[in-house]
């Protein structure tokens, strides 16, 4: 597929699967709501030196957006594996499936984040903050945040932890899919992604309630748009 395919379907994707979208909107609208009004609760809280009470509401938000977002990202995972399959339909709902996925997905960000933050490391202790030695840095990084791209497509593609964790494999994935297309593809989808966060901030900074209810939705949105897109870019790697 082409980039502008793959923009155009995982826009209209969302759209074409109403009943989920519309369940996971909820969890995020609800999760959205109480999270932000636990917090916001422990304001007042806090200031009054009710330390415990501040506490349990600042605790109970946190752990209400938590679950909201694993729920939310794993089952975008599910949306990577139809996506390089090329299905049209919704992945099935299972909870414990979709937690066990965002918490597989989270091992993966950090392994693909921890390694050249380590190399990095090591590269600036042995040779100095020279030019060349933060160019290298530099290139490090992307080389791994596009590859962390791959991972999680082997890892929908896959269901294994292992294969999501071959690094050489994933970062030989980008060169069967193309560095370029790799790129606009993913600048594509962060420009998207930033007009509806900054669609969020604005209505949020006018009000709580609704911005909570808009996180819920736009986020879901966004979920559903970005991993399909980046399903249907690997669905080009054999």
């Amino acid at each position: 597929m082409d980039i502008t395919e793959i923009i155009g379907d995982a826009i209209a994707y969302p759209l074409h699967n109403v009943k989920a979208l519309v369940l996971y909107m909820l969890i995020g609208i609800i999760a959205g709501i109480l999270g932000a009004g636990s917090l916001i609760a422990m304001i007042p809280q806090a200031s009054n030196n009710h330390i415990i009470a501040a506490g349990g509401l600042g605790f109970i938000g946190i752990l209400v957006i938590i679950i909201g977002a694993l729920l939310i990202s794993g089952y975008g995972l599910d949306i990577v594996k139809f996506g390089i399959e090329r299905r049209d339909d919704a992945p099935g709902i299972d909870l414990v499936r979709q937690v066990s996925n965002a918490i597989k997905v989270l091992i993966v960000g950090l392994v693909y984040y921890i390694v050249p933050a380590v190399i990095a490391w090591l590269l600036l202790t042995l040779l100095g903050k020279g030019i060349l030695t933060l160019i290298v840095v530099l290139v490090l990084y992307i080389v791994f945040a596009f590859a962390e791209f791959m991972a999680v497509c082997r890892l929908a593609k896959y269901d294994s932890l292992g294969a999501a964790l071959s690094i050489g494999d994933a970062i030989s994935d980008i060169s069967e899919v193309g560095m370029l297309k790799v790129l606009i593809t993913i600048i594509a989808v962060f420009v998207i992604c930033l007009l509806v966060a900054f669609i969020f901030m604005v209505v949020y900074a006018y009000h709580n309630i609704i911005g909570g209810i808009l996180l819920g939705i736009l986020g879901v949105y966004a979920t559903f748009f970005y991993n399909r897109a980046i399903g249907l870019l690997y669905s080009d790697v054999n």
